[in-house]
């Protein structure tokens, strides 16, 4: 119980801020909030969430709460028949997974191309990195925690070992860069970050790993003014408790 309240305390604040940022700018908006079905603690639900701050977008948060079946009821599965979160839905233009849903809201609603370059060879990195954190880093982060955090398994000493591999190999991406595709803020950091900042709840050491280090410490100070502390610190310490508590 004290974790669906802190769930639902952290979807109050993070609508009401969230919403109340988007309608301090007069972009290209859309013509009504685009609903976001969502959980607090969800890695790619905080990715998307920060992507929607960057661009000023007003948000419709739906809270669905996967624990307790909602995201497999009927009107969910038409929607979504993999009933998965995050899952979006813009004026009837359905869509999910998480590294679709931030470059769509770049294309559709941003200001300039800064987070998702038009370039087409700055484009190519951008994918490469998300393409890398959705297929070795995240999966990585997951094979040793989810055991963790879903069957109360015990810490997997190979499984940590290859994460921290991948972490090395994030590294030496990032020798000579600001920001893992370049030198500004792209929705690659946004979603890698997601994963940093879990392993900073967790209290995994990831301090060899030097470039990474200076890297999470600027990307976390960039998005600062984009919930940074209210969408993805929360949200990260909510799956902290809960493995604690297991």
């Amino acid at each position: 119980m004290k974790i669906l309240l802190a769930i639902v305390t952290t979807f109050l604040v993070i609508h009401i801020k969230c919403n109340a940022a988007a309608r301090s700018k007069g972009n290209r908006m859309p013509t009504q909030p685009i609903k976001l079905y969502y959980l607090p603690p969800s890695p790619p639900c905080r990715s998307v969430m920060m992507t929607a701050r960057a661009l000023g977008l007003d948000l419709e948060l739906v809270l669905t709460n996967i624990m307790e079946g909602q995201h497999k009821t009927p009107e969910y599965l038409k929607m979504n028949p993999q009933h998965t979160i995050p899952t979006m839905d813009d004026n009837g233009f359905i869509l999910w997974e998480s590294r679709a849903i931030m470059p769509y809201f770049v294309n559709a609603y941003g200001r300039d191309d800064s987070l998702y370059p038009r370039n087409p060879r700055q484009r190519a990195l951008v994918d490469q990195r998300l393409n890398f954190d959705l297929g070795t880093l995240y999966k990585r982060y997951m094979d040793l925690y989810a055991p963790m955090l879903f069957k109360g398994e015990a810490y997997n000493d190979e499984a940590a070992e290859k994460l921290n591999e991948a972490l090395d190999w994030l590294n030496t991406m990032l020798e000579g860069r600001t920001f893992v595709a370049g030198d500004n803020l792209t929705i690659a950091d946004i979603s890698i970050v997601v994963t940093f900042t879990n392993l900073e709840a967790f209290g995994f050491d990831y301090s060899a790993h030097e470039n990474v280090v200076k890297w999470f410490e600027r990307t976390k100070k960039t998005l600062e003014p984009y919930g940074y502390a209210e969408i993805d610190q929360a949200g990260a310490n909510i799956l902290a408790s809960f493995m604690k508590k297991e």
